[in-house]
């Protein structure tokens, strides 16, 4: 059985790997598929969402449950990203969210590897054989300093705000622009998943824009480190941040 998914997977690979790489594959299993090139560095950065998907497609078919398993409807409920106005429509997929929704197609360009730089199949963890590969930091290898970016926790404190947003946005008329129409002037610019210009333009218009990311759907409750020079560019960007700037 597992042969045959193997070969079905292959076909669908082919389909938009390049010539020489398509020849190779229909010879190779399933388990020999696992280890091309296109799964590791360096192919993996230059891999498009098309090739991605030939054999990842049902990222984007899946759906939600219209029914939990506890017998609740997704109708009768929300998720957490639907209690903020960047959201609206019914319930979705983690991935259909940051790749297709309406939100996504707005602000941002993330593409595949954006998130998923390679993954060794034969470590659960990292680093946990003595060849593993150098830049790999998980199993899957979605990389949790992208997450961290957009989702970290609303450092407060840091930016002198004395309370949380929720506490304090009434203190600066709902707007983050009170303060960062002039600090921190250039936010968005050179970040390569991301369409500066609309986000700048959508924030104007509904605070939710900037709290949405930047604590508002905060992802594990801590901020990202931040740096305090112009952004990008700052000395102390986490290594594994600086590849998703400009080029």
């Amino acid at each position: 059985m597992r042969s045959i998914s193997g070969i079905f997977f292959i076909a669908l690979c082919v389909v938009v790997l390049t010539a020489a790489q398509a020849e190779q594959l229909p010879t190779q299993t399933y388990e020999q598929a696992r280890w091309h090139p296109i799964h590791f560095k360096p192919q993996i950065d230059t891999a498009t969402n098309e090739q991605c998907l030939a054999c990842h497609q049902e990222i984007l078919k899946r759906k939600p449950r219209t029914i939990a398993p506890a017998g609740v409807k997704a109708a009768d409920t929300l998720g957490w990203y639907q209690t903020l106005n960047t959201y609206s429509g019914d319930q979705d997929t983690f991935h259909r969210r940051h790749l297709v929704s309406e939100y996504a197609s707005s602000v941002m360009q993330l593409q595949c590897n954006t998130c998923h730089q390679g993954n060794d199949p034969r470590d659960e963890n990292a680093h946990s054989s003595k060849t593993a590969q150098p830049g790999i930091t998980n199993r899957k290898m979605a990389d949790p300093y992208v997450c961290l970016m957009c989702h970290g926790q609303f450092p407060a404190e840091k930016m002198g705000v004395p309370k949380t947003w929720y506490e304090s946005s009434s203190m600066f008329q709902d707007s983050c622009l009170t303060c960062h129409s002039a600090i921190k002037t250039e936010r968005h610019k050179g970040i390569t998943f991301l369409k500066a210009d609309a986000i700048e333009a959508a924030g104007k218009k509904d605070s939710d824009v900037c709290f949405g990311c930047h604590g508002g759907r905060a992802w594990y409750q801590i901020p990202f480190p931040y740096g305090a020079k112009k952004w990008p560019g700052w000395s102390d960007t986490p290594a594994g941040i600086k590849a998703k700037y400009s080029k």
